[in-house]
């Protein structure tokens, strides 16, 4: 388990990666939405997250559009037809309401999810 250490001035958080389901930009704050059901609000833009995340020896995460990274192991359904995204998995406690994301940012997330999966097959 890797922990993603998030440092402000006046605080340090440390949360294990796996107990993140997705990141969700607010203005220039972002929430972090645990796999308990719990939102932690954090005074940090989302690149400093997508960045954060690369730096993890197994990156799950994903960005999805202009204002989400997702956990890819928490990733259900993907609908394009209502342009939603549903979180499961045994690690979640909570039941999470389906997020709205652009069709866009869902038809290449669907793409990248099925061209992994098809390495994954082949490799």
């Amino acid at each position: 388990m890797e922990w993603l250490k998030i440092s402000t001035s006046s605080m340090l958080v440390r949360v294990a990666e796996e107990e993140i389901v997705f990141v969700r930009a607010d203005g220039n704050y972002s929430d972090l939405v645990l796999t308990n059901g719990k939102t932690r609000s954090m005074p940090f833009q989302l690149h400093y997250f997508e960045n954060a995340f690369q730096e993890l020896n197994t990156n799950m995460f994903v960005r999805v559009g202009r204002s989400l990274i997702v956990n890819k192991r928490y990733i259900y359904i993907i609908n394009l037809a209502d342009g939603t995204l549903r979180f499961s998995g045994q690690n979640i406690k909570a039941e999470l309401s389906p997020i709205r994301v652009s069709r866009e940012a869902l038809k290449a997330l669907k793409e990248q999810l099925l061209q992994e999966a098809e390495r994954d097959n082949n490799g």
